[in-house]
């Protein structure tokens, strides 16, 4: 009986209080130092406005149209080239490549800009055996800190040599980022890209993808609609020959995304990497960005991203068989058209399936 008096006393009442709100304050502090700052994104790996259509989720009010797209023949990735430069950089000439194939290197027109790049930058030509052609869309984040120049298809073959890559006008990081050097649909060559990390670590993929189809196969072309739609400007310009799809709304630039009744499980997805690129597809999106001018289906990625996703999970992304490939498969097969995509309703408009990218903090 001394003991519960004790611990009813109102001096003890008092202590245990003040003991309390010690406690409450002390965590309270912990809390801020740890969540207390508005959480912030890096500029350079998720850059643009958070309005951008790179960053914005899908909306309730989206409009899904069937993409009817089919399995190909190999699942691959389109590599694309990232850099901040430096001012203590040698200053090199920009020229347009001298030919789509072997022979970039060898370009004569000047593309009006000089930009500081380290010497040992080097990115190999194109080559005739084996029959390689890729994309290389670039973007180099100028000493400014905010000016984007973007190329495609980017080399440079010696640590001497100019920079050679066909040139789009300049983008600012901080703004809506659309336009860039995927010259098949005039879209931007860094937003949209799974950048390194993204499929290997524990984190969600938080924004819209870009993807590749064979235009031969899939996209539409007619006087209306001339095999694009917004936010693409252009089609390529072999589009009236060669586009051959017969869905309307499946053009460059199409705003593709996995609808909301489908799941992961009915998919029966078995790879850790498929299933964040269906969270992403389905919550973002992904772009139609460019000819893949063959039967390929092709995510956009950061170069090395793929080394990485080799080295973390013990097999390629690029493949023509296996369980990724199963699932690569099962994703495009499962695609939507949002087809109320608009400058007014960026992602079909209404809620959005997730919260907005949080503040550039950089």
């Amino acid at each position: 009986m001394k003991n519960l008096s004790f611990f009813t006393s109102t001096a003890w009442l008092r202590i245990l209080v003040v003991f309390l709100i010690g406690v409450i304050m002390a965590v309270g502090w912990g809390c801020q130092s740890s969540f207390g700052k508005t959480p912030t994104r890096d500029k350079f790996l998720q850059p643009f406005l958070s309005t951008s259509i790179w960053n914005m989720p899908i909306g309730s009010d989206a409009v899904y149209v069937k993409a009817n797209i089919g399995k190909s023949k190999y699942a691959t990735a389109d590599e694309e080239y990232f850099f901040w430069l430096k001012d203590k950089y040698p200053h090199r000439s920009v020229y347009a490549p001298g030919a789509w194939g072997e022979g970039r290197c060898t370009g004569k027109k000047y593309m009006d800009i000089d930009i500081p790049i380290p010497d040992n930058l080097i990115i190999p030509d194109a080559t005739k055996k084996p029959f390689r052609t890729p994309n290389n869309a670039s973007a180099f984040l100028m000493p400014d800190g905010r000016t984007l120049v973007q190329l495609s298809p980017l080399a440079r073959c010696d640590e001497q040599s100019p920079v050679y890559g066909w040139r789009h006008e300049n983008v600012d990081i901080y703004g809506e980022g659309i336009g860039g050097a995927h010259f098949g649909s005039g879209l931007s060559s860094i937003g949209g890209s799974i950048r390194k990390g993204e499929l290997t670590n524990d984190k969600p993929i938080r924004h819209a993808l870009k993807v590749v189809i064979w235009a031969d196969k899939y996209l539409f072309y007619d006087k209306k609609i001339p095999g694009y739609r917004w936010p693409a400007d252009r089609a390529d310009d072999y589009a009236a020959e060669n586009y051959g799809g017969s869905n309307h709304a499946l053009v460059q630039g199409s705003l593709l995304a996995i609808g909301p009744g489908i799941t992961k499980e009915s998919l029966n997805l078995q790879t850790p990497a498929a299933k964040k690129l269906f969270d992403a597809l389905q919550d973002y999106g992904a772009y139609v960005v460019d000819d893949s001018a063959g039967d390929a289906h092709y995510f956009a990625v950061e170069k090395g991203v793929t080394d990485e996703f080799r080295h973390k999970y013990g097999y390629k992304f690029q493949s023509e068989s296996g369980k990724f490939y199963d699932d690569f498969m099962k994703l495009f097969e499962a695609l939507y058209i949002v087809d109320n995509n608009s400058p007014n309703s960026i992602g079909g408009g209404g809620t959005p399936r997730a919260a907005l990218a949080p503040p550039i903090g950089n």
